[in-house]
């Protein structure tokens, strides 16, 4: 329990101090950065294999069984009907380590995979959502199209609201 009041209060710490969260490099229309990350789906999950196939959504959230975390990941396993009908694929992608992803995922109700960063932290990185001193992501979501590009991306505390991903993918559906 004491760990995670102390994840909560790290995520805290550079907004009551002044300090902005890390803002992304990467713009819409990008490509967005390949990567293999161990998921809680059982094997690995390539983002590049998702190409000509499905658009896909990477929501990187700072840590599990936080509050604005828990309120997030819950409504995109809500909502997961609505994202598949729109031929899209959800990743909650976050620095915790698998098995704690998978509980959490369990605990929020998210029946679509969560990607651990955990050992190296180079997605997050290459996202430019790494909060390096506190080795977390900032929360921020990505929408990727199926060739690959970023179409939409929400940082901060507003992508607790999944409305803008779940509008983004509608705009891709077309």
């Amino acid at each position: 329990m004491r760990r995670l009041i102390l994840s909560g209060v790290l995520v805290a710490v550079p907004l009551l101090m002044g300090q902005a969260p890390p803002k992304t490099h990467l713009k819409v229309g990008d490509l967005a950065p390949d990567f293999t990350l161990p998921s809680t789906g059982g094997k690995p999950v390539t983002l590049s294999e998702f190409r000509g196939k499905k658009n896909v959504v990477l929501a990187f959230y700072p840590a599990a069984f936080t509050g604005g975390c828990t309120k997030e990941m819950t409504s995109y396993g809500a909502n997961l009907a609505k994202f598949e009908g729109l031929d899209t694929q959800v990743f909650g992608v976050s620095t915790d380590n698998s098995p704690s992803q998978r509980v959490f995922g369990e605990q929020t109700g998210a029946k679509f995979p969560m990607l651990s960063d955990f050992l190296q932290r180079k997605v997050s990185k290459d996202y430019g959502v790494l909060m390096e001193a506190r080795g977390l992501a900032n929360r921020a979501t990505f929408v990727i199209d199926r060739e690959g590009k970023i179409t939409y991306i929400e940082e901060g505390q507003s992508a607790v609201d999944i409305s803008g991903a779940e509008t983004a993918c509608s705009r891709l559906k077309k």
